[in-house]
Parts: structure tokens; C-alpha cells; sequence
């Protein structure tokens, strides 16, 4: 799947409208941003479940989707609207493992289907919630689960929530487990050449396949066996 048809419904229902709002806007990468948090589902006997991720669109572009969703045709409420934005999200992005890494130690974990999510509107963002299973529960062994949700492209930049100069409380959580496990989240360190790359890049181009990893964030939990 090439780069432009990864993010077919952020394109198709956002970039027309921003742009025709916004004719001097910057064309550089990225082009919006989603604001994330990460809740570590853990089992009764220690082993992880599933990834249970919040994705808030940023305020411009959650604006331009609530419009364009508004102006469509037919008689379906907002709800409906959003319910259908949602199952097309979730479509578009199984393809691409959810745009999510999860590795335990350095072994890559497989991740399952996700059958389990809602869009919703909050505090005028549009927010995709979704449950994110392994395909193998993972017993936490003491080497470290580490994670990454990126937009391969970097046409979209996935942060974790912040809470003034740092990750928020909620940004990554572990339920299930909380007594023995610790986390933190580490920040992209690009190198120069990497950043040239993406600002060189404009709203016509296709990046190269992987360049949004060396731009996210690195969660990592680290459980006692």
C-alpha cells in the first residue's frame, strides 16, 4: 500500500477542506499531530492482554472533520457520522499493525484484531479509542515490553499526552500490575540528516516507508517477574 492510500480518510476528509481554509499554510511535515495514552492491559496471572489506546486528533483538524461530517449528505446523526469515520479508521489501519511496534525485549510481538473501538467527540477533538489485543498473551518476564505508534509516513505525528514540560500521569498506564511494574517514556532522538529529510518533504510527496519511527516516542514497561 503505497503512502497516499495509508491515510486515505485523514486526506480525503480533512486536507481539502484545511487547505481551501488555509491557502498560505506551511507545507511541511507533519501536517497534524494526534495526541495519545496508553493503558497496558495485564491479566490475573501477570501476562499482557492488549493495548488499550486514546487518540486525540488536534484541535484544527478534529474542527475541519467535525465540518465536513456535518455538511455530508443523508440522515444519519453526528453519531452515526462518527461511528462510520470510526470504522473506516480502524479499516485503514489494521493493514499497518494499528501503526503500532511492540516489541519484548527484542523479540517483535504479533498484535491481533481490533474488534473493540468508538470516535467520539469531546471538548471539540475527535478522539478514536480503541482496544488493541495480542495475538499470544505475554507473560512479563523481566525483559522490558517496549512500544512505538507512529505514522510510517510521518504525514502524522503521534505524541504522547502532555502535562506542562513532560508526559502526563495518564499518557501511559499499566492496569492489572501497577504494584510491580514501572514506566517511562523515552523522546525521539532523530539525527540531523532524518529531520532535513521530513522538512524537506512536502504535502505532495510520499516519505519513504518508515521514516515516522525515528520521529516517535518510546514507551516502555518494566515489570518484576
Amino acid at each position: 500500500m503505497t503512502a497516499s492510500k495509508r491515510c486515505v480518510w485523514w486526506r480525503r476528509l480533512v486536507l481539502g477542506a484545511a487547505l481551501s481554509m488555509l491557502p498560505g499554510l506551511a507545507l511541511a511535515h507533519p501536517h497534524g499531530w494526534i495526541d495519545m495514552s496508553m493503558r497496558v492491559i495485564v491479566d490475573d496471572d501477570g501476562r499482557v492482554e492488549a493495548l488499550h489506546q486514546r487518540w486525540r486528533m488536534d484541535p484544527f483538524y478534529s474542527l475541519v472533520l467535525l465540518e465536513e461530517l456535518g455538511r455530508a449528505e443523508g440522515e444519519e446523526s453526528l453519531e452515526q457520522r462518527l461511528d462510520l469515520l470510526g470504522m473506516e479508521i480502524r479499516d485503514t489501519l489494521a493493514p499497518q499493525g494499528y501503526f503500532t511496534e511492540l516489541y519484548h525485549g527484542e523479540a517483535a510481538i504479533g498484535l491481533g484484531e481490533v474488534r473493540e473501538y468508538t470516535v467520539m467527540e469531546r471538548d471539540g477533538r475527535v478522539e478514536f479509542i480503541f482496544l488493541l489485543p495480542l495475538e499470544t498473551p505475554l507473560p512479563l518476564d523481566g525483559e522490558p515490553l517496549v512500544y512505538r505508534v507512529f505514522d510510517p509516513t510521518y504525514y502524522i505525528e503521534v505524541l504522547h499526552e502532555e502535562n506542562g514540560d513532560g508526559p502526563s500521569d495518564d499518557a501511559l498506564v499499566v492496569t492489572g500490575a501497577e504494584s510491580r511494574c514501572s514506566t517511562r517514556i523515552l523522546p525521539a532522538d532523530p539525527d540531523p540528516a532524518q529531520v532535513a529529510q521530513a522538512a524537506r518533504l512536502d504535502i505532495t510527496d510520499e516519505a519513504p516507508d518508515g521514516l515516522g519511527r525515528y520521529f516517535a516516542e518510546t514507551g516502555e514497561i518494566q515489570c518484576d517477574a
